[in-house]
């Protein structure tokens, strides 16, 4: 398993364009991926965009990622690079 830890940089926090972006670069992968916000925890893969906005991020929080499976390497670098480019 592989675990990610981020800050949210985005002066918006996690809106549309960047929550798309995210769910598009972990559907290319195999891998279950977990985010974890506070006492809440959605799968990026089934749980959609919505489920990813529903959570209400903001600017300066932190969030944790748990990639687990037979691409979880690749699926992580991908994912830490999403969130970089648009959070």
């Amino acid at each position: 398993m592989e675990k990610l830890t981020y800050t949210i940089k985005d002066r918006d926090g996690v809106h549309a364009r960047p929550a798309g972006a995210i769910i598009k670069a972990v559907s290319a992968y195999k891998s279950s991926i977990t985010l974890i916000y506070k006492d809440r925890k959605i799968d990026l893969k089934k749980g959609g965009i919505f489920a990813l906005l529903g959570l209400g991020i903001r600017f300066g929080e932190e969030i944790y990622l748990h990639v687990e499976g037979e691409d979880e390497r690749d699926a992580s670098v991908a994912l830490k690079r999403a969130f970089e480019e648009f959070l």
